[in-house]
């Protein structure tokens, strides 16, 4: 999955939607860390929204952490090259 990354020069930081944000792998990968906590972040799809909340359960089944490996794989694959420049701008 490829994210955009084109920077301004004076810019930093640059938001990207919610469902780029969960098709990257990103959101399962951060949740998993998380739901150690009891604490998760919720996705609407229905309105592109991210936001906090407080969980009851802990982990993922099987599938979802196979599915979201594999996500994430694909993100780095995608898109290490500009992460690697992020790094250059840096040095």
């Amino acid at each position: 999955m490829k994210i955009e990354r084109n920077f301004n020069e004076k810019e930093y930081i640059k938001e990207i939607t919610g469902k780029e944000f969960q098709d990257s792998g990103m959101l399962w990968f951060v949740n998993t860390i998380l739901h150690q906590f009891g604490m998760a972040i919720l996705y609407d799809h229905n309105k592109d929204t991210i936001s906090p909340a407080i969980c009851r359960f802990r982990g993922f089944a099987e599938q979802n952490n196979d599915e979201g490996y594999k996500k994430v794989t694909d993100y780095l694959r995608d898109n290490i090259i500009e992460i690697e420049r992020d790094f250059e701008i840096e040095e």
